[in-house]
This record gives C-alpha cells, structure tokens and sequence, in this order.
C-alpha cells in the first residue's frame, strides 16, 4: 500500500466513523414513541378554538401544463385553539410549503392506503389534512394497533377545530374542520363548498352532496360513509401472550373498523363518482364524514409524493402489515 493510499483509507475510515457518530446521536435525540395501554375510547376534549393568530394566512393555487400548483404557509384563516396544551406541546408556526396535484386526475388500478407520515391533502386555506396519529398500541408500530385520534384514548390536545400541531409548527386538521367550514359558509341544505384538494388531485368536500349523485337538481343529504364498528372483541388482553390490547372493538383503534360495501353512500375511499357545483359535467370527489374515516384514509388515485412528512420514529403505513392491516369488505 502506497504512503497515500494509506493516508485515503484512513480519511475514509475517519468519515466513516463521523458518520456512525452523527447517526447514533441523532437516534439518541429523536423522541420514543409514547408507551400506551388504553384499549377504549374516553371522551374527546377539545381545547376552545378562541385564539386569533397574529400571522395571516396565505394560499395561493395555479395551474401548470397537467399541475395544479398549491402554495401555502400553513396557517389558517380562523380561529384557534391554545398551543402548547396539556395534550399537545408545540406551538403553531408559519411554515411554507408547494403542493403540486394532477390538473386531470385518474384513478388507479389499485387503491392506496394513507400512510403514517403522509397527509391526505390540503384545504383550501392552506392547512394540512392529516387523520393519522403516530400512536400505538403499547407504543409499538409492530403491534398493528394504530389509535384513532379522534377516539379520545390518547390525549392529543386538539382544538375545536378537530387540529393541533405537529413538533415542526404545522397546524393540521385530524377531523372535521369546523372553523373553515364555517369561513366557507357551509349551510346545512346546500351542496358542500370545495373545502381542499387530495393528494391525488382530486377535490375534497364536506359532508353534504346531491342524493343522486349524477343529478345537480336532486335533493341534498349528508352523506354517509359505509364504515362500521367490527362486533365483538378484539384479540388479546390481560390473559393472551398475543401482542393485542384486547376489548371491546368501540374505535379506539382504526383496526376497529370494518368496510361494508353499500352501507352508506361512499365507497372504501370515502368518496365516489358524481356532479359538484364546481365539476358540473363529473368528477370522482371525496367526502368528509361524521361517522368514521371522517377524512379519508384511502387514495382512489396516485398520491404525490410531496404530501409525505419525515416518518415519525417507528412509524409505517396507516394499517401496518399483518392480518389486520386494512378493514375487510363484504
């Protein structure tokens, strides 16, 4: 070995270390995930949404050849509520991001589920809708039991608005966004206002559309999603060596959950093929429900990749894999 390729391999072997070195702390201060053992649901609190911002918000959308170009700072337009909280301690920052979603978008062959650390679009003032919590059972993704935000097992410190923030300032919305509904002059009897755009590019609306689908002079309903409660208990509990909590299945766990095709209105996706005021010849289109998913937690198209978060420690897809990874169909 030559005086200089000695000398190179011991640089690489210096960096190589460095590098280790870096990772390992990096591991060190990245928070654990927080241990859990609730196995069902407690009742949801919410923190008054009273809170005016002093930062405006700011939303800009354009079209692009096939792109429609998202441009935010991720602050809303209402009201909010107190941050840091008892449930959540971080405080609502601006932050600035560009979505970009199909101008025309089309549905895939296959159907993808919303992953941990992915958010299912925007709304239309600039605020992430984001339903997952990156929080399991026993605090371990491996076990597959992924809690329901809304289910109120875990203290989350959400808002009236169903939102809280994420550790990098982002206010995001885990259910129905009430305050801009409100902004958007929702009205119980009218067809639902154009509340954001999906990762897929397409729209996302709010709880009312036209009984027949195909038809804009129908009567209005609110809609219903073709979820259910499973029946019974869930594997596991004080006396299994299985790695399940256990239980009455009552929501605390999206595993909960089972899709029932035609029960209500809307497909496995929460969404379906109909008229909008603002796709009078057609469109497929979500729907935000009361019932559960409430936001979606299925893509009927390709979602873009720019609606992917860092992985939270530990984190996977919205139903890990395993023989409970999605809610069956029948």
């Amino acid at each position: 070995m030559t005086k200089l390729t000695h000398h190179a391999s011991i640089r690489l072997l210096l960096a190589l270390v460095a590098i280790a070195v870096l990772a390992a702390v990096s591991i060190a201060q990245r928070p654990p995930m927080r241990r859990h053992t609730a196995n069902q649901k407690r009742e949801l609190k919410l923190v008054k949404a009273d809170v005016k911002l002093s930062i405006a918000s700011r939303t800009s959308t354009t079209e692009s050849g096939d792109s429609r170009i998202i441009r935010v700072n991720s602050i809303p337009v209402h009201k909010v509520g107190q941050f840091p909280n008892g449930g959540n301690p971080h405080s609502i920052a601006e932050r600035e991001a560009t979505f970009r979603v199909p101008l025309h978008p089309q549905p895939a062959r296959e159907t993808t589920w919303l992953r941990l650390g992915m958010n299912f679009g925007v709304a239309v003032n600039g605020v992430l809708f984001d339903p997952g919590a990156a929080e399991f059972w026993l605090g371990d993704p491996r076990s597959g039991w992924q809690y329901e935000a809304l289910a109120g097992a875990v203290p989350l410190g959400l808002d009236e608005n169903y939102a809280h923030v994420q550790p990098d300032g982002k206010y995001h919305y885990h259910g129905i966004p009430t305050g801009l509904l409100a902004t958007l002059g929702f009205e119980d009897q009218k067809h639902s206002p154009l509340v954001g755009w999906a990762a897929d590019g397409f729209p996302i609306y709010a709880l009312n559309g036209f009984v027949n689908p195909r038809d804009s002079e129908s009567e209005i309903r609110e809609l219903k999603s073709s979820y259910r409660l499973k029946q019974g208990q869930r594997p596991g509990g004080a006396r299994s060596d299985r790695f399940d909590p256990g239980g009455v299945y009552d929501g605390t766990f999206l595993n909960d959950y089972e899709f029932v095709d035609r029960l209500g209105d809307l497909d496995e996706c929460n969404g379906r093929f109909c008229v909008t005021p603002e796709f009078p010849q057609g469109t497929y289109a979500y729907f935000l429900t009361r019932d559960w998913p409430v936001i979606p937690r299925l893509f009927r198209g390709t979602p873009d990749q720019g609606f992917q978060n860092r992985m939270p420690p530990g984190g996977r897809g919205g139903f890990p894999p395993g023989p409970r990874t999605r809610p069956s169909a029948r």
